[in-house]
């Protein structure tokens, strides 16, 4: 990873002096190239915290005590009745996940203390699963630590065996291994859902990844139709999630993706061009994010 980083320092150090090289050239060089640790370490638009780095900055860089941060300044959707509080404290909000900069505007506008003081439940924002993965994301990238929202499929909720959801995943630099972290998760969660494991470090059999789960599916290690969010299924949802972790991978934490409840009946069934297609981008995986991402841009529905 370190030759890839010298050899993009090398390469514009030479278009300084010789001009050999644009800028657009050096973007569709990059854009080939897989995603190093230094990039994950810098933000995305969406980890940005803009205005509020110094906010950031200043919270501990200890994945526990961050989590516990977070619990105290979101709260799942739908979890609000399962803690006790009144959906109507939270009717002004909407689910859609927001910008971290923007997200950190709406905690401050709502309850202006630092933010390491846990709010009263109904003084915390609506939130969903990607809100968290993506908070516990930029305070990790602010800090310098290489991070990236993944999307994919929990084995810990009720419902579906595998549900649709998102973690963080970072760099454990002295165990050289990505590790996932689902920040969601606090107590209520796990007396409710009995899950065994600790989720600063969630096991990979307890979270799939879009990529993976595609690849199980095909493979028929997984069933399809025991995926999905709600009574939505099978493999349509699978490639879904497919194209979502790969955009995650390539630092784009939202997309057109997410509007997947507008698909209709003709885009459910995946003929076997778009079987085949969707083989090769799992096939390509993480390595090949980057260079994927603008095939994805608009998704069959669109």
């Amino acid at each position: 990873m370190k030759e890839t980083i010298s050899r993009y320092r090398t390469i514009g150090a030479s278009t300084t002096f010789s001009g050999a090289l644009g800028r657009r050239e050096l973007m569709l060089l990059r854009m080939n190239e897989p995603a190093t640790l230094d990039d994950y370490a810098s933000h995305s638009p969406l980890s940005d915290p803009g205005v509020h780095a110094g906010l950031i900055s200043d919270l501990p860089l200890d994945i526990p005590a961050v989590c516990r941060i977070l619990h105290g300044l979101l709260i799942h959707e739908a979890w609000i009745e399962r803690q006790g509080f009144d959906p109507a404290a939270f009717s002004g909000q909407s689910r859609a996940t927001l910008p971290v900069s923007k997200r950190l505007d709406q905690l401050l506008a709502i309850d202006p203390r630092p933010l390491t003081m846990a709010r009263p439940g109904e003084l915390r924002a609506l939130a969903t699963c990607r809100d968290f993965a993506l908070m516990l994301c930029a305070i990790l990238r602010q800090h310098g630590v290489p991070a990236r929202v993944r999307c994919g499929f929990g084995t810990y909720f009720s419902g579906h065996p595998y549900h649709d959801h998102w973690v963080c995943e970072y760099w454990m630099r002295d165990e050289q291994r990505w590790v996932l972290v689902d920040a969601e998760l606090d107590e209520p969660h796990r007396n409710l859902l009995k899950f065994d494991f600790e989720p600063i470090d969630v096991p990979r059999t307890a979270f799939i990844t879009g990529i993976e789960a595609w690849k199980r599916c095909r493979s028929g290690a997984m069933d399809p139709e025991q995926l999905g969010h709600g009574t939505t299924t099978g493999m349509f949802f699978a490639r879904v999630n497919l194209a979502r972790d790969l955009l995650a991978l390539a630092k784009s934490e939202t997309s057109a993706w997410d509007t997947w409840r507008a698909a209709r009946e003709p885009h459910y069934a995946l003929d076997d061009i778009a079987l085949s297609l969707c083989d090769d981008l799992a096939r390509r995986g993480e390595q090949g994010a980057v260079a994927i991402a603008p095939s994805l841009s608009v998704p069959p529905w669109q």
